[in-house]
């Protein structure tokens, strides 16, 4: 519906920390032209809880201009707020945008039944297929899976992107009928084993290509070959750890040469070894010449 292979986009800034929308636009053409098959705008990897409104709305517009008709354009109106996520929802939807990725409330950790009124609420606003976040690392609660059962009642909910390692977890969204996206890079292959259906990732900023060939290949009967192509992508996996994101993909992304910028508070620049890091990660993947 969407696309296999997702790439959640970094947001770029000038030096005074506005909206680089040229660079965007520029970074939305490269990651299409190179193994995306759609975009996912103004979601946590684009530092979204620093954006306003009005940079939200500009950064989507501008992708749907960049790559629309090309990709898919996935807007990210989750909020912690019931109220805003609908006003960012109905927003979007004037925007020709492809699909939304609602992340789960995070910080005020509603009891489950609260985060299915919250998708009941931004469902009723919008016709937009719906793809759930469930990312428990970051919003403190995970979408049990009786709850994935009660969002998959609703029309328009039609995907999770599922951070978290549970794979019974995992194959319950699959037997629920929605499709599965891995929320964590290193998931793609796990996932596809239990009928997922690729990513919303991270590391196709910069190997697109070789994701977009370990999904293909494994859909296309050779799991054998998307196990290996897995194992050259350790180095893409461990520079995602070296901190929290997007630091090392916005390092990663400068160091070849996309320039991105900086970042917004409280996300604080990378530090001298944090770039050796990435660097030496992005060699070991062939991307730069080792120094």
């Amino acid at each position: 519906m969407l696309g296999n292979v997702l790439t959640a986009m970094v947001t770029p800034f000038r030096e005074d920390e506005s909206v680089d929308f040229d660079a965007f636009q520029r970074l939305a053409r490269h990651l299409v032209d190179h193994g995306s098959d759609g975009v996912v705008v103004a979601g946590t990897t684009g530092e979204s809880p620093t954006l306003t409104d009005r940079e939200r709305l500009d950064l989507i517009r501008a992708a749907v201009e960049a790559v629309g008709g090309d990709a898919t354009v996935v807007a990210g109106t989750g909020t912690y707020s019931t109220a805003h996520s609908v006003h960012l929802t109905e927003d979007a939807r004037e925007l020709e945008v492809d699909g939304l990725l609602v992340v789960t409330p995070y910080y005020n950790k509603p009891p489950q039944r609260g985060i299915v009124a919250h998708f009941e609420a931004i469902a009723e606003v919008s016709d937009l297929p719906i793809v759930v976040y469930n990312i428990p690392s970051r919003v403190v609660i995970n979408i049990e899976p009786e709850t994935i059962t009660r969002l998959a009642q609703i029309p328009t909910v039609r995907a999770v992107k599922q951070a978290h390692d549970d794979l019974d977890e995992a194959r319950h969204i699959v037997e629920s009928g929605l499709d599965l996206y891995a929320g964590d890079d290193n998931l793609i292959v796990p996932f596809l084993e239990l009928g997922g259906i690729g990513g919303v990732c991270v590391h196709t900023h910069v190997v697109g290509p070789q994701v977009a060939e370990q999904v293909r290949t494994y859909l296309n009967g050779d799991p054998d070959r998307a196990r290996a192509i897995d194992r050259e992508l350790d180095p893409a996996y461990e520079l995602l750890k070296i901190q929290t994101n997007p630091i090392p993909v916005k390092a990663a992304l400068n160091l070849l040469g996309h320039g991105v910028g900086g970042h917004r508070l409280p996300i604080p620049p990378p530090t001298g070894d944090e770039i050796a890091a990435v660097r030496g990660c992005l060699e070991r993947l062939g991307l730069l010449v080792t120094a």
